[in-house]
C-alpha cells in the first residue's frame, strides 16, 4: 500500500508482527492496552477455555491472549515426520495475542456511513468516537469479528468504570484497537508492544516487519518447528494484507482466526454494476412491452 493512497500527510505504514512462538501468555499486553486507553474492566470470569478469561476481542478487550493446549510435538523429527505410532506426544501450549488487523482493505471503513472510521497517516484504521452514531454497520463488515459495540449498561453497577470515563450513562458506540494513534503521533510505540517482555509483539514499519517475519519463519523451519507459518503477511489476500500479522504454529482456525478472510465489500462495485445492468434490462423490457401494446 503506497503512502500516497492514504493522505497527503502520509507516513510510512506501521503495524504489528506478532511472533506467537515466544509468547508466554503473561497478558502484559492486555493490561497495558486497558491502562493506556482507559478501557472499562471485563473478562474477570473464568470461561472454562483453558486459562483464557477474556475469550475474544470485543469493545472492552482490544488485545486478547488466547491459550490453546495441544497434544502435539513442538518440533518434527529430522525426516519431517511426526513421532512414531505408540509414542506419547508431548503437550504444547499455543499462545497468541490477537488484535485488530488494520486491514489494507478494511470492511469496517467501507461500511461506516458517518466517517467515524478513518485511515490515519500511518495507514492504521481508527474510530472517531465523537462521530460514531452506534449504527453498527461496521460490525458485520469485519471478517475477523474485531470491531464491537459497547453494550448499554443496565445500571451504574454494571459498568462502574465506564460511567466516569465516558461521562454518560449510555454508550452503544463501536470500539477497537487504535494501534495507540495518540502515542504514534508523539513518536512512541503502542502500549502493548512496549509492555511485551519477550518481544512477541513487534512494532515498526510494515515492510521491515514482513522481511523480519520471513527470516524468522525460515529459521524456525530450519530448526524443524512443527507447523510454523505466517498469517496475514500476503498483500494479495482477501483484505489486501494485514497491518497486524502473525507467525503461527498451526492452522489459523486453531487460534479462532478465519483461514481465508475476505472483506465483504470486496465485490461491491461489481454488485452495483450487475444491479444496474439488470435494472436497465428490466426497463428496456417494460418499454418494449408498452411499445408493442401501443401498436
Amino acid at each position: 500500500m503506497s503512502t500516497a493512497s492514504y493522505g497527503a500527510e502520509a507516513k510510512p505504514r506501521v503495524g504489528f508482527f506478532t511472533d506467537t512462538t515466544v509468547c508466554i501468555g503473561c497478558k502484559a499486553c492486555e493490561v497495558a492496552c486497558k491502562e493506556w486507553n482507559l478501557i472499562p474492566s471485563g473478562g474477570l470470569e473464568w470461561t472454562g477455555e483453558s486459562y483464557d478469561n477474556t475469550s475474544q476481542l470485543d469493545a472492552n478487550t482490544w488485545r486478547h491472549v488466547a491459550f490453546i493446549e495441544q497434544p502435539k510435538p513442538l518440533r518434527v523429527d529430522a525426516d519431517g515426520a511426526d513421532p512414531p505410532d505408540g509414542q506419547p506426544e508431548p503437550l504444547r501450549w499455543l499462545m497468541e495475542s490477537d488484535v485488530c488487523k488494520h486491514c489494507t482493505h478494511a470492511g469496517c471503513l467501507d461500511a461506516c456511513p458517518t466517517g467515524a472510521l478513518f485511515r490515519t497517516e500511518f495507514g492504521t484504521v481508527v474510530v472517531q468516537e465523537d462521530v460514531c452514531n452506534g449504527c453498527g454497520y461496521c460490525v458485520p463488515a469485519c471478517p475477523f469479528g474485531v470491531i464491537d459495540r459497547r453494550d448499554l449498561p443496565r445500571s451504574p453497577q454494571d459498568a462502574p468504570l465506564a460511567l466516569p470515563l465516558l461521562g454518560t450513562k449510555e454508550d452503544g458506540r463501536v470500539w477497537k484497537c487504535t494501534l495507540c494513534y495518540d502515542r504514534l503521533k508523539g513518536g512512541h510505540e503502542p502500549a502493548c508492544a512496549k509492555a511485551c517482555p519477550t518481544d512477541s509483539i513487534q512494532f515498526g514499519e510494515l515492510d521491515e516487519l514482513r522481511e523480519r517475519a520471513q527470516k524468522r519463519l525460515a529459521k524456525l523451519e530450519g530448526e524443524g518447528w512443527n507447523g510454523a507459518r505466517l498469517y496475514g503477511d500476503d498483500p494479495g489476500d482477501g483484505v489486501g494484507g494485514f497491518g497486524a500479522f502473525f507467525l503461527l504454529l498451526d492452522e489459523p482456525e486453531v487460534y479462532g482466526l478465519p483461514p481465508d478472510p475476505v472483506v465483504p465489500t470486496r465485490h461491491l462495485a461489481r454488485l452495483w454494476r450487475t444491479t444496474a445492468l439488470a435494472a436497465a434490462g428490466l426497463l428496456a423490457g417494460v418499454a418494449l412491452a408498452f411499445a408493442g401494446g401501443a401498436e
